[in-house]
């Protein structure tokens, strides 16, 4: 199952006066973090953490900025992660997905909460 695009609502819970941020994001399960762009970084007033190597899909290799906490909002369910900041859209990759316990329904190319935990997220911790 390839990409969807989904709505998410991303804040900074270190600013908790300070409004959120409604994004369209592209829920990609082949992806693996959370990746905002500069101006979502600015807008949430996210410092910048560390500085991470990453692959792109081309194979070339780029040092972005490291921010977070950013809290994540989508239905019922919130999760915590850090991002990285490169691209224009908001990547909402396997980690975070997994996180919130997200799937992607191929029938309707949605993102959705997982339908065998509808109330709450479920996660395996052993």
């Amino acid at each position: 199952m390839g990409p969807v695009n989904t709505n998410v609502v991303l804040q900074n819970p270190r600013l908790p006066n300070l409004d959120s941020v409604n994004v369209v994001a592209l829920a990609d399960p082949g992806g693996l973090h959370l990746c905002i762009p500069e101006h979502v970084q600015i807008q949430l007033q996210l410092n910048e953490m560390d500085t991470k190597e990453v692959t792109l899909a081309d194979g070339s290799k780029k040092l972005v900025p490291y921010v977070g906490p950013v809290e994540l909002h989508f239905k019922n369910r919130v999760g915590f992660a850090g991002a990285l900041v490169m691209g224009d859209q908001v990547l909402l990759g396997a980690i975070p997905m997994e996180d919130m316990d997200l799937i992607i329904i191929p029938r309707t190319r949605t993102l959705d909460v997982n339908p065998n935990s509808p109330n709450f997220a479920s996660s395996i911790a052993k």
